[in-house]
């Protein structure tokens, strides 16, 4: 035991498994990831092959969101991508400013940076905390994590310092090495999970959605059905974000592309 071999199969049905439940195309380069991520679990659970595994979790609905908690976490960090956070705080916020509530939607939150992030230039572009983020993922592990708010001290280098000093709280003692995001900041910020690829729950509509690094791994009529179910919860003149390796060409028309990566929602 220890030693399984994952075979074309059983590597099918687990390719199979993620798109049906995420909507997620692994291309064949993905074995070798689909194997590491999930050889531990085979240990922990006392499998020998994969296709126990893939058996198992056809079987238990608990151990198959672990199955995909596993397969779909993506990296991130804490000021990713930092030309939208500077578009949302110069050439969005001002307008934002005047409302007695601003909404945004952080999509595929992962484990929180992108959030947390969001809280950060909210609360300094607005000068007010009379906004709220909705923080979504499909995985139920990761949004375990992102509510805590504690990262390692390590994560907060691409943090601004003025920020950093006013948001983060440096740990001692038995968090030493770690930093925490401010309560005051952390109760922003609602994490929910939600499957982009199924009919959404009610979520109501947003100033600003981010759905960063997710499509890329959607074939097109997925992100065809993504979108048109996302852009509805978009107020009309709204914000859209997407990550600068990917394009919305072709996949809506409900969008203006303002700049690559950034889009807004026609008004009414």
């Amino acid at each position: 035991m220890g030693n399984a071999i994952l075979n074309e199969k059983e590597f099918h049905g687990f390719k199979q498994l993620i798109f049906d439940r995420a909507g997620i195309h692994m291309s064949n380069a993905k074995k070798p990831l689909v194997s590491g991520r999930l050889a531990k679990r085979l240990l922990q659970r006392g499998l020998d092959t994969y296709s126990d595994y893939l058996h198992l979790i056809q079987q238990d609905q608990a151990e198959r969101q672990t199955a995909i908690d596993l397969l779909t976490t993506n990296e991130t960090y804490f000021y990713r991508e930092p030309k939208h956070f500077e578009f949302l705080s110069s050439q969005i916020a001002p307008a934002l400013r005047q409302q007695s509530e601003v909404r945004i939607w952080s999509a595929a939150c992962s484990s929180g940076e992108e959030p947390y992030t969001l809280a950060m230039v909210l609360a300094e572009a607005l000068g007010h905390t009379r906004f709220d983020i909705l923080a979504s993922d499909i995985s139920t592990r990761v949004l375990e994590t992102a509510r805590q708010g504690l990262y390692p001290i390590e994560d907060a280098a691409n943090i601004p310092k003025s920020t950093k000093a006013r948001y983060c709280l440096k740990g001692v003692g038995s968090q030493e090495g770690w930093f925490l995001v401010d309560k005051p900041l952390r109760d922003k910020v609602s994490f929910d999970q939600i499957n982009l690829n199924e009919r959404l729950p009610d979520v109501g509509l947003f100033d600003v959605i981010f759905l960063r690094n997710v499509m890329i791994y959607f074939s097109v009529d997925t992100k065809k059905a993504v979108m048109a179910r996302m852009v509805a919860q978009l107020k009309p003149g709204g914000w859209f974000f997407i990550s600068h390796s990917e394009s919305l060409h072709g996949v809506t028309d409900q969008l203006q592309m303002v700049r690559p990566s950034i889009y807004r929602k026609r008004p009414d």
